[in-house]
């Protein structure tokens, strides 16, 4: 049986990636209303579906196909992850320097900050609200009996069940709190995501472009080691923390960079008009 509280965890994750988004994007629009908000949401938005899921991703699976690859990640997981947490942040600070550069003379402080709410929003909604979609649908089949006739039918066909066996049984074992993790960790991600693309639209607009993006790249790739931090609690990893341990560590940090992200943006907003502009890219 699927609890109660892990089914109302997995909406609040979906409101939160899913359709939280959408809201703020919207109550934006309408407070800045002539200012080309939807226009600067949607290049930020752009910015990360084309370097990461439409060139990064793609040439990452490649790459996975290689038994090579697969040896290093093996032989070096801390170097394997920094290579992951590496090529996210560099590709897509591609897409956030593009973006600031197409805002051309029109890259204000709000249409900066819709840009970085495009590029966080698209990402939580892509990786986290669709797949809390197809969550709630499994939980509510497995609650039903029918993902457990599914299985059943699909043995009797003769296909290979294993794949919905694990996926069921994955989805009985995560406790509602861990659903629930998944929402705050994506609530602080799309702070983070946000502050970066208007750090590097600041940097662009004061003209000292390479401090910027090498800040936005340094805290980037510390943001996505964090799943090292993580990984540190499996068993393929030796179990080095607990889960307790290594979640407290990851939540943390992630809270950390995100209430520094929020005092960024403030600082930023309030010296966006009266930033000198001089000086070399």
């Amino acid at each position: 049986m699927i609890p109660t509280a892990t089914i109302l965890a997995c909406f609040i994750t979906l409101f939160v990636s899913l359709i939280l988004p959408v809201l703020i994007l919207i109550g934006y629009c309408v407070k800045n209303k002539g200012q080309g908000i939807f226009s600067a949401w949607l290049l930020g938005a752009a910015g990360f579906l084309v370097t990461q899921m439409m060139i990064r991703l793609p040439l990452l699976n490649i790459l996975s196909a290689s038994s090579g690859f697969l040896v290093f990640a093996q032989a070096h997981p801390f170097l394997y992850y920094l290579f992951l947490a590496f090529t996210a942040a560099l590709f897509e600070l591609v897409g956030r320097f593009t973006v600031a550069r197409l805002l051309g003379t029109n890259r204000t402080f709000s249409r900066s900050l819709a840009a970085g709410l495009g590029h966080g929003g698209i990402e939580a909604m892509l990786l986290i609200g669709l797949t809390y979609v197809n969550n709630l649908i499994y939980l509510f089949m497995i609650r039903s009996g029918s993902f457990d006739a599914l299985i059943a039918q699909t043995a009797a066909a003769g296909a290979d069940v294993s794949q919905l066996t694990l996926l069921r049984d994955s989805l009985l074992q995560t406790s509602s709190a861990m659903f629930l993790l998944a929402g705050l960790e994506r609530l602080l991600t799309m702070i983070i995501q946000t502050a970066m693309s208007v750090i590097v639209c600041y940097a662009v607009h004061t003209r000292r472009t390479v401090p910027g993006l090498l800040i936005c790249l340094g805290i980037h790739t510390l943001l996505d080691l964090s799943t090292f931090i993580a990984a540190l609690s499996t068993e393929s990893m030796g179990s080095v923390l607990s889960q307790t341990a290594a979640y407290g560590i990851v939540y943390a940090l992630l809270t950390i960079i995100a209430l520094a992200s929020l005092q960024v943006l403030k600082n930023i907003r309030a010296r966006w008009n009266t930033a000198p502009t001089g000086g070399s890219l």
